[in-house]
C-alpha cells in the first residue's frame, strides 16, 4: 500500500461548529513509557506532530494527565503558534500520582483545575473541545460533573464538550445539561459493545471517537484480520482503521504513534477501501 495522503484524510465531520478530518492524531504515546514522564527522544516526538500536520491531519487528541503535562508541553513546542483550522481535543477527569498510577480527578474543583492546566501547558486562552473522562461505575450520575464543564463553557474557557468512557444513559444525562459534540469510548473490530450507541449518535450528528482501534497494548490477534491485510497488501492497523472509517460516517479516529513511519502508514489508511467480502470477514470477528 502506498503512503499517499489527502488534505482531509478520510473526509471530514463536524464537531459542533468545527470541521475536522476524520483521521486525526492521538498524542498519548508522545510521553514516556506507560504515558509517564518524558519521551526518550523529544525531538522525534516534535517531528511526529509536525509531520502529522504536513500530512493533512487537523485535529490532535491529548490530555494534561499524559506525562503528566509532558505531552501538552511537546505539542506546544512543536505546533505553537497553532495553525488556523487546527483543532486540539483534550480531556479532564484524571490525574497521575508520583508512581504513574491513573487516578480519578472528578470533583468540580479538579475538573476546573484540569481545564486550567490544559490551557496553561498548551498555551491557549480557550480549549476547542474538552472530553469529560468518566472513571467510575457504568451509568453513575455525571450531572454535577457535566454542570461544571457547562460553567467553564459559559465562561469562555471551553468551546465544546465531549464525553469519554460513558454509557448511552450518561450521554443522555449530559445532553440534558449542555450540547455534546463527541463521545470517545473503546471500540474496535473485536470490541463492539457500542454498535447501538454509534448509530444513535450518527442520527444526531454527534461524532464517535473510538480508542484502541487494534486492541491497545494487547493488539488483536485474528486470522481473519491477518488474511485481509495480506490479501490487500496493507498492515493490520491500516485495515482496522479503514474498517472503522467505513463502519459509520460519524466515526473519527485518533491513532497514536511515536514513529513518523507509522504515522504515514496510519494516514495512508484513510485511502484504503475495503471491498464487501473483506468487510464481511472482519465483521464476523466480533461474532
Amino acid at each position: 500500500m502506498t503512503t499517499t495522503s489527502t488534505l482531509t484524510p478520510g473526509g471530514t465531520y463536524a464537531l459542533g461548529d468545527l470541521t475536522v478530518s476524520r483521521l486525526g492524531y492521538g498524542a498519548m504515546q508522545l510521553a514516556g513509557p506507560h504515558v509517564f514522564g518524558p519521551p526518550a527522544d523529544r525531538d522525534a516526538a516534535v517531528a511526529v506532530l509536525q509531520e502529522a500536520l504536513a500530512l493533512g491531519v487537523d485535529h490532535v487528541d491529548t490530555s494534561d494527565f499524559y506525562g503528566p503535562h509532558v505531552t501538552n508541553q511537546i505539542i506546544k513546542e512543536a505546533l505553537h503558534p497553532y495553525a488556523d483550522g487546527l483543532v486540539i481535543v483534550t480531556k479532564v477527569g484524571g490525574r497521575r500520582d508520583g508512581e504513574g498510577a491513573w487516578l480519578p480527578a472528578q470533583s468540580p474543583a479538579e475538573l476546573r483545575q484540569g481545564v486550567l492546566d490544559n490551557l496553561h501547558n498548551l498555551g491557549l486562552d480557550a480549549l476547542d473541545v474538552v472530553n469529560l473522562r468518566i472513571m467510575d461505575e457504568p451509568d453513575a450520575s455525571i450531572g454535577a460533573r457535566m454542570e461544571e464543564l457547562a460553567r467553564l463553557q459559559q465562561e469562555g474557557l471551553v468551546r465544546h464538550i465531549g464525553l469519554s468512557t460513558v454509557s448511552a444513559t450518561q450521554v443522555a444525562e449530559a445532553q440534558a445539561i449542555a450540547p455534546v459534540v463527541c463521545v470517545q469510548n473503546e471500540y474496535n473490530l473485536a470490541h463492539r459493545g457500542d454498535d447501538e450507541l454509534i448509530d444513535g449518535l450518527a442520527e444526531q450528528g454527534i461524532a464517535y471517537v473510538p480508542y484502541f482501534p487494534l486492541g491497545g497494548f494487547s493488539p488483536l490477534q485474528s486470522a481473519a484480520l491477518d488474511g485481509v491485510a495480506t490479501r490487500l497488501g496493507a498492515s493490520k492497523m491500516a485495515v482496522a482503521i479503514a474498517w472503522l472509517l467505513q463502519r459509520s460516517p460519524n466515526i473519527l479516529l485518533i491513532p497514536g504513534t511515536s514513529s513518523v513511519g507509522h504515522l504515514r502508514e496510519n494516514v495512508a489508511a484513510a485511502d484504503l477501501h475495503l471491498p464487501a467480502d473483506a468487510v464481511a470477514e472482519l465483521d464476523a470477528i466480533a461474532g
